[in-house]
């Protein structure tokens, strides 16, 4: 008969899915089986890792609700995001049986995953990011066990451990290139120096200070209900088109009705004064940045000059809302309004400004995009030919322009042209923001009618980094977290750097709208000036109407042929060439590169200007001074083919030799006068900055932007026709026919511009 047969498990042996389901419920259970007192204590460091990067990040992208709030949030995002990644990895770690302590190993990895994704969104390249975060994780990771032995009294391996935490943070290769450049020495100074008052010390006029604006701001109390001066508002509906509601919101207003808010700093007295508007640059929104001249503006109102700083705030970047569109060139109509409400606000009877602005005398200066802004506005007709603002701001006449760390970006493919307006442009070195000298550009672009006693101006600071020209943006150049990465050792104080621009803001607007002609040979040498400066190494150039041109090298690319003459060279490789910022970028101009090519020192090397007749007689007529050109050290172009293969371990901080030039004039008599150049001015090494804390990294961070260590950047010399004469009498500078520059040293290399004769 049949019989069904069923299979029957074997008496206490549970299925295997059960078995596996019950083995897990027990790995689960034992979740935090190894995780004991000592290592709890130790979930510290990977705790205040994760509060410091978090910090890091929102500090870099703010609420607007104020650093304390932001702080406080950071705070409390990094402790919910650890305690959730941290639990959640700590529950596959014990799925896989691991006898290790994994809420500790889940908040390390937590910690390294948090850095590793704040700082890959905060442009450093995946690798560089990835070995930062792994060595945060390390440290955050000893760093609580440190605190954990010393809980639990095993107190001599907590210090142990303590100490190898310690070596090994010393031990990280965080050289930084760049070294501290040479600083004005006492052999270099010239004896006449300006018989003027230090111009960046306050004059003689007491001052108020007010603000104006819409009343209705929402942050700003100053702006808001204790606004002095009510304002009204301009509608940009014609150049934006962008503005995204989180802004709004933010603001209470949209771009068809921007105010016009300004802090002024004004001179007591009848007047009429001078005017300076001052507008920043592009900052996040949320961190204010228009009293951060207050610096200027009091230094400028107890001189006699109406100093005002502009609120463009609104037009600047924001994490949450972007940045308008078109605000390179809203900046710059922004200012024009700002003249246009200046402009009724003079003939309004009862008005602070009833009949003190002197329309005749207007200044502007920018910084950063700020510094674009106000070239553009000073050509403003190149962008606003048919907007009505135009005819009321062409009231005031711009007389002079200045720009600190500025950018040069084309709009509408146009970029400005200023033509005999004063310009001046300050620039550092260390900039991690605006890293190439864009002013550069500006000045190159800028030029005057022949014999007009307007000038241009550049100053090159060695230790002078972006943001320490508005004291409100601290020192990093970039925001928080990448910021961490630059490196700030050789940066000059802060106080210093704007003492620099205190100096030379006032003495060029006392020079351009007051009249005052001793501080007119700080633009020439700025060692003139030494005194009231700090310590650093400078490089300037100075141009005028009443420059008499030789060489240019922009008319054609034939070497052989210059504006005013011809050219030879022997012992020379020579080239005319574009100069080139780090990025080997064009800056726009030409100029001489010659490299001695000789191998000996009895062997000369030599480049020749033979002169027109014309010229000839021009200098004559003019009744010139002497004999000027602008020069750039490349000296260290050899040095940095080897650092580009270097490996962060060879020390690259010191400066290359400084060319040995000497320069002669030849007249029609065949009568010569050799004048050694450093017997002028010592030609300096070009600063080499590195702009992060370490070789590797410098690559790895925003794309690699930084580039060369340094870039093309020119000093002007000017060599008087006395210094010749006194080395041969018998020279005529009445019938000059070559300029004749002679390269001394094997290796010797430079590059040359703007050669003529001044006045």
């Amino acid at each position: 008969m049949g019989m069904d047969l069923e299979y029957a498990p074997a008496p206490g042996r549970p299925r295997l899915h059960r078995r596996i389901r019950s083995s897990l419920a027990k790995r689960i259970r034992e979740t935090y089986r190894y995780d004991t007192a000592l290592w709890r204590m130790a979930l510290t460091g990977p705790w205040i890792i994760c509060v410091l990067i978090f910090t890091a990040a929102i500090l870099g992208i703010p609420t607007g609700l104020g650093a304390p709030a932001d702080i406080i949030l950071a705070a409390g995002t990094g402790t919910i995001f650890l305690a959730l990644a941290a639990n959640i990895l700590a529950l596959v770690l014990a799925l896989t049986g691991l006898p290790v302590p994994r809420l500790f190993t889940g908040s390390i990895l937590s910690a390294a995953g948090a850095v590793l994704l704040i700082l890959y969104y905060a442009e450093l390249e995946i690798e560089a990011a990835a070995v930062v975060a792994v060595l945060a994780a390390l440290f955050g990771g000893f760093g609580g066990l440190v605190l954990g032995l010393l809980r639990s009294r095993r107190i001599v391996s907590g210090l142990l451990l303590a100490v190898a935490v310690a070596l090994s943070s010393i031990a990280l290769p965080i050289k930084s290139h760049g070294g501290a450049m040479p600083v004005l020495a006492a052999s270099t100074m010239i004896e006449d120096d300006i018989p003027a008052a230090n111009p960046g010390e306050p004059g003689d006029y007491t001052y108020r200070s007010f603000t104006y604006g819409s009343g209705e701001d929402l942050h700003r109390s100053e702006y808001g209900k204790e606004v002095d001066l009510l304002s009204s508002t301009a509608d940009a509906s014609a150049y934006i088109k962008t503005w995204p509601k989180l802004r709004t919101i933010f603001w209470g207003f949209d771009y068809s009705s921007l105010p016009l808010n300004a802090r002024v700093w004004m001179p007591d007295g009848e007047g009429p004064f001078p005017l300076v508007l001052m507008v920043h640059g592009n900052h996040m929104m949320e961190d204010y940045s228009d009293g951060g001249y207050a610096y200027l503006g009091q230094l400028l109102a107890s001189r006699g000059f109406i100093a005002l700083s502009l609120d463009e705030n609104f037009l600047n970047y924001s994490a949450w809302s972007g940045i308008p569109d078109n605000d390179f060139k809203v900046r710059t109509w922004m200012i024009l309004k700002h003249l246009q409400q200046i402009g009724v606000f003079n003939e309004q009877a009862g008005n602070p400004f009833y009949h003190k602005v002197d329309y005749t005398k207007t200044a502007l200066l920018g910084h950063s995009r700020g510094g674009q802004a106000v070239a553009m506005a000073a050509d403003a007709e190149r962008w606003f030919k048919s907007d009505p603002v135009l005819a009321d701001a062409k009231k005031f006449s711009i007389a002079s322009v200045i720009a600190l760390a500025p950018t040069d970006k084309a709009i509408d493919e146009q970029q400005a042209k200023l033509i005999d307006v004063n310009y001046l442009t300050l620039q550092g070195a260390r900039d991690g923001d605006v890293h190439d000298f864009y002013g550069d550009r500006q000045y190159i672009r800028s030029s005057y009618s022949r014999g007009s006693s307007a000038f241009k101006s550049s100053l090159y600071i060695a230790d002078a980094n972006h943001s320490q020209f508005n004291t409100d943006w601290g020192l990093l150049d970039q925001s928080l977290p990448a910021g961490l990465f630059l490196s700030r050792t050789h940066i000059m104080d802060g106080d210093e750097q704007r003492q620099i621009a205190k100096v030379y803001v006032a003495a060029f607007l006392e020079t351009t709208l007051h009249g005052e002609a001793d501080y007119r040979g700080l633009f020439r040498d700025y060692r003139s000036g030494a005194k009231w400066l700090p310590d650093t190494a400078y490089y300037s150039r100075f141009q005028s109407g009443e420059f008499i041109p030789v060489a240019t090298f922009d008319e054609d690319r034939n070497k052989n042929t210059v504006l005013g003459g011809t050219a030879a060279a022997t012992g020379l490789n020579w080239t005319e060439e574009v100069a080139k910022d780090r990025e080997l970028k064009s800056k726009a101009t030409h100029g001489i590169l010659m490299e001695r090519s000789a191998n000996n020192s009895g062997e000369e090397a030599a480049y020749t200007i033979t002169l027109k007749d014309s010229v000839t007689s021009d200098i004559a007529e003019s009744d010139a001074e002497g004999l000027t050109f602008s020069l750039a050290n490349r000296n260290a172009d050899a040095d940095e083919a080897d650092k580009a293969e270097d490996t962060g371990t060879a020390d690259n901080t010191k400066p290359s030799p400084s060319p040995d030039i000497v320069v002669e004039l030849t007249d029609s008599n065949d009568i010569a006068a050799r004048l050694p150049l450093d017997e002028v001015m010592e030609v300096l090494p070009l600063p080499q900055t590195q702009f992060t804390v370490n070789s590797w990294l410098e690559k790895r961070v925003s794309d690699g932007k930084y580039g060369d260590l340094s870039e093309a950047v020119f000093q002007t010399y000017e060599l008087p026709l006395e210094a010749f004469l006194e080395e041969e009498p018998a020279l005529d500078p009445g019938k000059l026919t070559e300029i004749t520059f002679y390269l001394q040293e094997e290796g010797d290399k430079i590059m040359l511009d703007d050669i003529g004769f001044y006045n």
